[in-house]
């Protein structure tokens, strides 16, 4: 708390300072003819930067995600976007210059880049608008197609499981006669008769006696066995081959199938129920979030992008059109705002015309004017002047009446 009071001097002059400088300022404004008020382009420029910074942070991510590790395409996709951000700047001015100049010409042009300023703005706001929604329709759509791929494995169940039993019983039906032959084959085998062993004896050509076993097959022992070889190869095999088709068979389940087709139509719903442009569309159309169609999705997601940015676009400049005030000139402009009463206009009127009376010369005594005035010598104010040539007298009316 002060101890000694405030000096009355001190603040006389401030305040009259402050008279002085308000009075400077308004008379200022009267001859531009126009008032700016910078708190609200100074809002508009906030709104502006906070467009640019965000424009040119999804940019980069943008870049980051899509250039694929490549140093110098990230850069160069960059390049477009500060482009982008110097037009942007531009609409405040603009709009301002579209308020202030007096040129029609120069409106017009200032309006023109206001409206290319704005497109380019819209474009940088809607692909951030797009990006916001990117990821969650990216997950309904996998989760849609991963639905679809299991709906047509369960479409075709039927199909798949009758070609797997009729491979499982070609591949039986081959065993069976596989397994006849190898039976047949065994028992011609086995009723050939058996090899005969006789001893043999004679004399060489040398001379000298000999004596030998020889033993006689049936020539058709060998054919038999062959038969018998090739059977068990050829059982094998087909064995083999159904194992597999038993195996394949008995994966196809059409509970399994059902219970695949229900999982994906879960996931596809919680992906959608996470997404709030479906739910939107949804909500807008009437109908279950999962059975919106994508021609419906993208015809929301075009007002949900790009409304929002021609407003993100628009809402600047118009704060900073709004923010300049036009004023009549000095020439014209009323101050105080004060308007006059009918009744005062005689008073008026009576004042004016003593102060051009004494300005000329022609100011009489007070007991004179109320003498004249009670005598009607005096001329009434709103009588209208004769302005002929002097020497010319007016007519009389009842000349006048006779031309």
């Amino acid at each position: 708390m002060r101890k000694t009071p405030p000096s009355r001097d001190v603040q006389r002059e401030r305040r009259e300072w402050q008279r002085e400088s308000d009075r400077w300022t308004h008379e200022r404004h009267v001859e531009k003819g126009y008032r700016i008020k910078w708190g609200y382009v100074g809002i508009a420029y906030l709104v502006e930067f906070m467009v640019i910074g965000a424009s040119l942070w999804g940019a980069w991510l943008f870049a980051g995600v899509y250039s694929d590790g490549d140093s110098q395409a990230f850069y160069f996709m960059l390049l477009a976007p500060l482009v982008y951000a110097a037009v942007e700047l531009c609409r405040v001015p603009l709009g301002i210059l579209a308020r202030t100049q007096r040129s029609y010409a120069i409106r017009a042009m200032a309006i023109i880049g206001i409206i290319f300023a704005a497109g380019v703005t819209t474009k940088s706001v809607s692909q951030l608008g797009e990006m916001m929604f990117h990821p969650r329709l990216m997950d309904a759509a996998k989760a849609k197609t991963a639905l679809k791929d299991a709906q047509a494995d369960r479409s075709t169940i039927d199909g798949r499981i009758a070609a797997a039993d009729a491979r499982v019983t070609q591949y039986t039906t081959e065993l069976d006669q596989i397994e006849k032959r190898a039976a047949e084959n065994a028992s011609q085998l086995s009723a050939l008769p058996p090899q005969r062993c006789e001893r043999v004896s004679g004399t060489n050509s040398r001379g000298q006696r000999y004596s030998n076993l020889k033993c006689v097959t049936d020539p058709r022992t060998a054919t038999l066995n062959a038969s018998v070889a090739k059977a068990g190869s050829d059982r094998a095999g087909v064995t083999k081959a159904l194992e597999e088709a038993r195996k394949a068979r008995s994966a196809l389940d059409r509970g399994a199938a059902d219970r695949k087709v229900a999982d994906a139509e879960q996931t596809y719903r919680n992906s959608v129920n996470r997404s709030q442009l479906h739910s939107f569309t949804a909500m807008v159309y009437g109908v279950d979030p999962i059975d919106v169609t994508e021609a419906q999705v993208h015809a929301f997601l075009r007002i949900f992008v790009f409304v929002p940015a021609l407003c993100a676009a628009f809402a600047s400049t118009i704060l900073a059109l709004c923010a300049v005030s036009v004023r009549k000139t000095f020439m014209d402009e009323d101050d105080l705002g004060a308007t006059v009463d009918p009744a005062a206009t005689p008073y008026m009127l009576d004042s004016i015309t003593d102060a051009l009376r004494q300005e000329i010369g022609l100011s009489q005594p007070k007991p004179a004017r109320e003498a004249n005035a009670a005598s009607g010598a005096v001329i009434p104010i709103d009588r209208p002047i004769d302005r002929r040539p002097t020497g010319q007298s007016a007519l009389p009316a009842s000349a006048g009446a006779g031309a």
